[in-house]
């Protein structure tokens, strides 16, 4: 009997990963910034802020709750499969998560993915890891990438509950005049152009489907996409404003309260408690904004939920059903493909294999 998650025997989680501790941001660092032009300073800087919170990153805490949460959740509704946890940067890293799958047997895992959007880090970098994880490795399993959720029910609308719990959280006064901005990771210029380009595509998807999602959940307020986490050297042109100097932009004409909104991230790690709760709440303390932020989707139902039905959908595509289920999609960019076009997000430094991609 063909069972609804048919091919697959595993579902696979694909994250960043953060240091557990003191002893681990350096040797983290060094991984996440490994053939980068990160100025040493900026890694010195960094490397004090993890310091700030105990040198341990909120991010693998995290994934240790979303995968409890998706494991609940698909066991609720009768999917018994096994699920596994890989890091691109740190332990437990997706060459020793993918040689304990083999030792289990598996044969084929659907790999869900921290990272809603387009753009060669968020996408095609995990696509090359997942490559490494497997190469050379007998009887390794199959790793089908999950697609792109950006704008998918359930990583929209928790955004959107959170905005109005924010402007509620505001005082009366503020409330109306209330400005939102929306903050994501700050990518190169050039790998904004890259992102989503292929033959008949013209690239700056990550921008395109951000703003995509801003408009979604700004629900016809007037709101502004910025940009946080810089990391490249000044000579690069990076995607701007900043969401500091954006801040001191709005306090220059005025405006007394925000929500700050971080649409960037699937949960609150070391960008949203550092750059977000820290940097920007200081600025905003600073120039005198009264700042609301709203959360981020972390295991929120909704977002648990997508997990399960990118997983279904996929699986009904690969069995090749004649009428497989609705892809959910809010707003007019559609749903996202299951296998990136050739040339989708190049590698700005070099060409180097990659799994999920049509060729």
């Amino acid at each position: 009997m063909t069972r609804p998650y048919d091919p697959y025997d595993a579902v696979l989680l694909v994250s960043f990963g953060g240091p557990e501790g003191p002893d681990d941001v350096m040797d983290f660092l060094r991984n996440v910034t490994r053939g980068k032009d990160v100025p040493p300073g900026r890694l010195a800087d960094v490397a004090e802020h993890y310091l700030a919170f105990g040198g341990r990153s909120p991010i693998n805490d995290q994934c240790r709750a979303l995968l409890a949460a998706v494991r609940a959740d698909l066991s609720a509704h009768g999917i018994d499969l096994p699920l596994y946890w890989g890091n691109r940067n740190w332990h437990p890293y997706l060459g020793d998560t993918v040689d304990q799958m083999r030792r289990d047997g598996i044969r084929r895992a659907a790999c869900f993915v921290t990272s809603a959007y387009s753009s060669y880090s968020g996408c095609r970098q995990y696509r090359e890891d997942l490559h490494d994880a497997v190469a050379g490795r007998t009887d390794a399993p199959r790793l089908d990438r999950l697609r792109h959720y950006f704008n998918h029910p359930g990583f929209v609308r928790p955004f959107a509950s959170g905005v109005r719990d924010a402007l509620q959280r505001l005082p009366e006064s503020g409330r109306k005049g209330a400005r939102l901005v929306f903050v994501t990771h700050s990518v190169p210029e050039q790998m904004n152009a890259a992102s989503g380009r292929s033959a008949g595509r013209p690239g700056e998807a990550y921008r395109r489907q951000h703003e995509e999602v801003a408009r979604l959940v700004a629900e016809g307020r007037e709101h502004d996409l910025v940009y946080c986490s810089r990391s490249g050297p000044p000579s690069v042109p990076w995607l701007e404003p900043d969401v500091n100097e954006h801040l001191e932009a709005l306090a220059a004409r005025g405006v007394q309260a925000v929500v700050l909104v971080p649409i960037g991230f699937v949960s609150d790690h070391m960008e949203v408690v550092y750059d977000l709760d820290t940097e920007a709440a200081a600025t905003a303390r600073r120039v005198g904004i009264t700042l609301e932020r709203v959360p981020t989707p972390g295991t929120d139902p909704r977002f648990v939920a997508l997990a399960r039905d990118l997983l279904l959908e996929r699986a009904a595509a690969e069995r090749a059903e004649a009428a497989p289920p609705a892809r959910a999609a809010l707003g007019g960019l559609g749903a996202s493909w299951d296998r990136c076009p050739v040339g989708c997000c190049a590698n700005p430094r070099a060409d180097r294999p990659a799994l999920g991609g049509a060729a």
